[in-house]
C-alpha cells in the first residue's frame, strides 16, 4: 500500500510541475553565461583598480557596476529557469532596451549591431508564444 501512495504522489507532483520550453532553457543558460562574464569582468576591474594610475577609482567603480549587473543576470536566470512571471517581464524589457541600444549603435556606424537586433527580436517573438507565456503564467490576450 505504501508503494501505491508514493507512486500516486509522484504522479501528482509531476502533473503539477511546469514543463519548461527548450527556448526558455536556452535563454536562461545564455543569461547565466552573461552573468558569469559580468561577474568576472567586475572582479577583474576591482582587482586591477590599484594598478591603474590616475583612473583606478574609475576601474573600481565600473567593476562594482559589472558585479551588480552580473548578480542581476544570475537572479534573472533563476527566474527564467523557474518560470517566474517577473522574469518574463524583465527579459522583455531588457530585449526592448537591447534593440534600442543596437539601433543607436547602428546610427554611429556599427553595422554589426544588426545581429543584436535580430537576436533581441527573436527573443521578444519567442516570449509571446502561447506555450512560453503559459509557462510564465501569463494569460494569452485574445484579439477581439
Amino acid at each position: 500500500m505504501e508503494l501505491q501512495t508514493i507512486v500516486l504522489e509522484t504522479e501528482f507532483h509531476m502533473e503539477n510541475q511546469k514543463h519548461r520550453p527548450l527556448g526558455v532553457t536556452i535563454i536562461a543558460i545564455l543569461t547565466a553565461i552573461g552573468g558569469i562574464v559580468f561577474l568576472a569582468s567586475g572582479i577583474s576591474g576591482i582587482v586591477a583598480a590599484p594598478f591603474v594610475s590616475e583612473f583606478g577609482w574609475l576601474s573600481s567603480g565600473i567593476g562594482i557596476i559589472f558585479l551588480i549587473i552580473g548578480i542581476a543576470y544570475l537572479v534573472i536566470t533563476y527566474g527564467l529557469w523557474k518560470g517566474m512571471r517577473w522574469a518574463w517581464t524583465v527579459t522583455l524589457i531588457l530585449s526592448v532596451i537591447g534593440i534600442i541600444l543596437a539601433i543607436a549603435s547602428i546610427a554611429i556606424g556599427n553595422v554589426g549591431a544588426i545581429v543584436s537586433i535580430i537576436i533581441h527580436g527573436v527573443v521578444i517573438y519567442y516570449l509571446y508564444r502561447p506555450n512560453v507565456k503559459a509557462f510564465f503564467g501569463k494569460q494569452s490576450s485574445a484579439l477581439v
